[in-house]
């Protein structure tokens, strides 16, 4: 039962007489897939509580902007006469006239377990209005799709971002719920904050999990796309195709000038644990490299216990290095728009895009996935990936105090 269920199953009592701020999307929905609206508003029309305002995350409250960096803007619903605000776009967080006669926060967003998914940023963003405004939050928990495994960095401060607002390892092994903790715990302790925790649920990585699995967001279709996510996500700050334009994102990946055999040759003998590469030719429909023939691999995790995401992209950036080398940055075009055109380049070879990357101008992609500086020189010097797994644990170990003080569930492998 995941924290909506709980909800539903004690009738919405933590409601009644509340003027509530809901914040969802289109995966927010029950163990048998009605959204949460759908099953909240008798309530409201009941008179029960009310529903003052109604926020969406990125891609739209039903997912209908297909690609990163698309805004949208809210309006009234017609269906159930609510209001909805756009948290992505002209604001990303409430303002006090949006949280106006709130007196309850509400989120059940859904999380894939990546630093990099905007969501639980969004949640954080009305987290922080409501401790300005002094207005309780209940945050409707799920289960971490991709398990409870720790991987990568932790973000530095001066590399906050919406792709990573404040510091947490890039797989982060957390519920949305435990975000919530973690940030009330250490950077907004006057929130009056709760959490309606999963019951009889698992955090386990599991292909067919025991919890509703609704795309998240348009190019998040499966649990076995979320697992690679974390490492995936990472070629956002390339000239190469994360599969955006396939069916597969982020498991497909590739350019027009990679020779695919030999990539897939390289990475199979690096002795990557719980993953499987094979060569696959491409044709991308949208996004970087459009209707062109690309060669790269299929990512195959055929372990998802031993698997590391991020470790693992980082070989095949450096496998992609090792293939055709590095193209000088002073000859690639500005990346001004972050268009799919503005991300090709004539020089057949890997490059860094320079931005601007999620309202972010001033810093490279990279750096604001890789959440500080070291990452991209240590891939591009093709530094040994045993030493970037030290410094990767490293990273994690000096966030296990946070980890274990926010944790709801005995599962947590640092609890």
């Amino acid at each position: 039962m995941t924290g909506l269920d709980v909800l539903l199953s004690q009738d919405a009592a933590r409601l009644r007489g509340k003027s509530i701020a809901l914040l969802c999307n289109q995966a927010s929905v029950t163990s048998h897939y009605r959204h949460i609206l759908d099953v909240l508003l008798p309530y409201h029309q009941r008179g029960d509580f009310r529903i003052q305002v109604v926020f969406g995350p990125e891609h739209g409250l039903f997912g209908h902007t297909q690609d990163n960096m698309i805004e949208w803007e809210g309006a009234p619903d017609p269906r159930t006469g609510l209001t909805v605000h756009s948290l992505y776009g002209q604001h990303r967080k409430p303002t006090a006239a949006m949280m106006a006669e709130v007196d309850l926060f509400v989120s059940d967003v859904p999380d894939v377990g990546s630093r990099y998914y905007t969501f639980v940023w969004t949640m954080a963003h009305c987290l922080e209005t409501c401790a300005e405004m002094a207005i309780p939050a209940l945050v409707l928990d799920r289960p971490n799709p991709i398990g409870r495994a720790v991987e990568g960095t932790v973000l530095e401060p001066e590399f906050s971002s919406f792709v990573g607002l404040y510091p947490v390892p890039t797989r982060h092994g957390l519920t949305a719920g435990e975000i919530a903790r973690y940030l009330q715990q250490r950077y907004l302790p006057s929130l009056a904050l709760e959490v309606e925790a999963v019951q009889n649920g698992s955090s386990g990585v599991l292909e067919s999990p025991p919890f509703p699995w609704a795309m998240p967001s348009p190019n998040m279709p499966t649990v076995a796309t979320a697992l690679v996510y974390p490492g995936g996500c990472l070629l956002e700050a390339t000239n190469l195709s994360e599969g955006r334009g396939t069916t597969r994102p982020f498991e497909i990946f590739g350019a027009p000038w990679i020779d695919g055999w030999k990539l897939a040759d390289d990475l199979n003998s690096q002795g990557l644990e719980g993953v499987y590469f094979r060569p696959l030719p491409f044709e991308p429909t949208f996004n970087k490299h459009a209707r062109t023939l690309c060669e790269g691999c299929f990512v195959h995790v055929t372990d998802p216990a031993k698997f590391e995401p991020v470790l693992t992209y980082v070989a095949i950036l450096q496998a992609v290095i090792r293939q055709g080398g590095i193209a000088d940055p002073a000859g690639l075009p500005v990346d001004e728009t972050f268009t799919a055109a503005s991300a090709e380049t004539t020089l057949g070879q890997f490059a860094w895009r320079q931005g601007p990357y999620e309202y972010v101008t001033n810093r490279r992609p990279i750096d604001i996935l890789a959440g500080n500086r070291w990452l991209e020189p240590a891939i591009s010097n093709l530094d040994p990936l045993t030493q970037i797994r030290e410094r990767f644990q490293a990273e994690v170990e000096g966030f296990a105090e946070w980890h274990r003080s926010a944790t709801l569930y005995s599962d947590h492998p640092i609890a």
